[in-house]
């Protein structure tokens, strides 16, 4: 394993990408700040790769919106400690993809910036959340592959219980960490 200190503002990387971090703020489903960054960090390298996924959205009039990026370790041992479920949250003990700056929560948005339906809000962690769920819309279906299609694409692998959750390749050759980034 190496280290991967080479964390990255995705603001600084391309600026067309919404980010919205939920676990910045109690709009999520603790409703609890869960962390005090309000930036969106990465590996640089991840970053470029979702760089390239917003370039391939923007020529079909779309974009990216990110919800969670890069999360310190004591933020995951927080979110384990209420809801211990390994289908929805990484055991701190096993460190997490989060943890890693290897993982990103998001979702696609139109040219006006709002999301396109798909078949869950994000954090519902329930089946309608699980990538292969068929019981909700063609239109959300199609969306959620399309999320899916996208990201695979340019390197990402998505998480089976959550459509919005996508790990960058190599994830687990990089150390998870505990450090809380200063502007």
């Amino acid at each position: 394993m190496k280290s991967n200190i080479d964390l990255v503002d995705m603001q600084t990387i391309d600026p067309r990408i919404i980010i919205d971090l939920r676990y910045a703020t109690i709009n999520n489903f603790t409703t609890k700040v869960i962390y005090s960054f309000c930036h969106c960090y990465l590996l640089r390298k991840v970053a470029y790769a979702l760089k390239d996924v917003q370039d391939e959205l923007e020529s079909m009039n779309l974009g990216l919106k990110i919800w969670d990026g890069y999360r310190p370790l004591s933020a995951q041992k927080l979110l384990w400690n209420i809801l211990p479920d390994e289908r929805y949250i990484a055991n701190p003990l096993k460190g997490g993809k989060h943890t890693r700056g290897t993982a990103v929560d998001l979702t696609i948005v139109d040219n006006n910036k709002k999301e396109l339906a798909m078949p869950s809000n994000f954090d519902e962690f329930n089946e309608k959340a699980h990538r292969y769920y068929k019981g909700v819309s063609k239109e959300k279906i199609k969306n959620r592959e399309l999320l899916l299609e996208v990201m695979e694409k340019h390197g990402f692998i998505g998480l089976e219980t959550e459509w919005w959750h996508f790990d960058y390749k190599d994830w687990d050759k990089c150390l998870p960490m505990d450090i809380i980034p200063q502007l």
